[in-house]
């Protein structure tokens, strides 16, 4: 394995480094002083900014932009064997890393390297603790999987020995990283293009949290199923955070919602009352989003007004139930939720924000997590009160001909929902523009690009 040696700065060229944890790490190793080159398929504003850094990127991967000054080659996982530059890179005698091998060096650098994993939740819980350490004014370096406005983007780099980021499961890329403390919000069925079933998803969590040593810290959400059989064999400190009746060690009681869904608890250690807490985001799986980040704070020996501050000051994360717009007296949420369990807290959260109708636009992520779990993508959806399918974002995978989107309205109907499917985003911005009126709230939601048709929609 190759180590990257952070006091003698190398030429490292990032395959596909405009994307949202690639490009963080390439401008993180560029203020290292690193040469930092790059190539991506298309131009985008995360590029641009690389590039106005002094950053070399490449649009379009071909092979001859391997050349023999390049000392370390990076490449994401969606990175396929056949793309032109991974086979030269493999053919030449370059040293090459994955993005999570990379991150784990990056992570050996800090004292404090904290990592946020979960099926569900992760950048919106990596962008809480965020706030709590700039609020703390503890200077924290963070990567974080989306744009959060209190660091103008996805990368802050900070001079202090803390160090937070997002601890991703698929493809077991987190068993790569060096965390000294850890969060683990949820663990559900997901990426079943890779894992075998949840087993073995739960033993990658488990793998997960014996990489924290021992003088480390594991924070745990008590409402996973069976969670002592992750922590059981641990050698860290294991701290659970739940409901009151799951005896976790800290608790949120008293759980209420402002009129538009925002939440507020009282946050207890075991039975003593600590502080109240009041967010300024929507939802109940806030609610425990920020209990497992005001447990890590609180036993980093961080204050409670500290934490109080950062989660007050915390609003949200870009395409996390974000608010895109009015138009003729709709209002336009986009949100990322392309999970069964994530819908189902969006759209919980929605009947708690001021509307008439609730619309959901649902943009399907991959063939096979939609087949996987077609029957429980349909039971999440009926939670709205419209609701349209467009077609599947492929992502990664190539068609296998034995899914789609109209299978997902078909098992809509067999609930008792009426779902309509259209092939193109025009089709749907016209089909809203004529159904929703006034009062009325509708939410863009997927992983792909289906913010699109909400931003179409204010224009028209």
């Amino acid at each position: 394995m190759y180590n990257i040696d952070f006091k003698k700065p190398i030429h490292i060229h990032f395959i596909g480094i405009g994307g949202i944890s690639m490009s963080g790490f390439a401008e993180l190793l560029h203020s290292m002083g690193f040469q930092i080159s790059g190539s991506d398929a298309k131009e985008s504003k995360i590029t641009q900014h690389l590039k106005n850094l002094g950053i070399n990127i490449l649009y379009g991967q071909s092979a001859t932009n391997i050349t023999p000054n390049i000392d370390l080659i990076v490449y994401t996982a969606a990175i396929s064997k056949e793309n032109p530059e991974f086979m030269a890179a493999s053919a030449s005698k370059i040293p090459m890393m994955d993005r999570a091998e990379m991150v784990g060096q990056v992570m050996k650098n800090y004292e404090n390297a904290i990592a946020v994993s979960g099926t569900h939740g992760k950048t919106t819980t990596t962008s809480m603790l965020s706030h709590i350490f700039l609020a703390g004014e503890l200077d924290p370096t963070i990567s974080v999987g989306g744009i959060l406005d209190v660091i103008g983007g996805n990368i802050r780099i900070g001079k202090s020995p803390n160090f937070i980021t997002e601890a991703c499961e698929y493809t077991n890329s987190f068993l790569k990283f060096y965390p000294t403390a850890g969060i683990i919000l949820n663990v559900d069925a997901d990426h079943l293009d890779f894992f075998k079933d949840l087993d073995d998803i739960r033993n990658s969590f488990h793998a997960f949290a014996k990489r924290i040593p021992a003088d480390g810290i594991l924070v745990i959400h008590s409402a996973i199923e069976h969670y002592e059989e992750i922590t059981s064999d641990l050698t860290c400190k294991v701290i659970t955070y739940g409901l009151p009746s799951s005896n976790a060690l800290y608790q949120a009681h008293n759980i209420s919602f402002d009129p538009m869904g925002i939440g507020r608890y009282d946050l207890y250690y075991k039975d003593t009352f600590i502080a109240p807490v009041q967010l300024s985001v929507v939802g109940e799986h806030n609610i425990w989003n920020s209990l497992s980040v005001a447990a890590l704070a609180l036993e980093m020996n961080i204050s409670v007004k500290t934490v109080q501050k950062g989660l007050l000051a915390f609003r949200g994360t870009e395409r996390r139930f974000e608010k895109k717009g009015i138009k003729n007296g709709v209002t336009i949420i986009d949100d990322y939720a392309h999970h069964p369990t994530e819908i189902t807290a969006t759209l919980q959260s929605a009947r708690n924000y001021p509307h008439k109708k609730l619309w959901c636009v649902f943009q399907p992520h991959t063939y096979s997590r939609t087949k996987a779990l077609l029957k429980e993508f349909a039971s999440a959806l009926s939670l709205a009160d419209g609701i349209v399918i467009t077609d599947i974002y492929s992502a990664r995978e190539k068609d296998p001909g034995d899914i789609s989107s109209k299978d997902l309205v078909s098992e809509l109907e067999l609930l008792g929902k009426s779902a309509e499917y259209f092939s193109t985003f025009t089709e749907v911005e016209d089909y809203l523009l004529k159904k929703c009126t006034n009062g009325d709230l509708l939410i863009t939601m997927g992983a792909g690009d289906v913010v699109l048709i909400g931003e179409e929609l204010l224009l028209k």
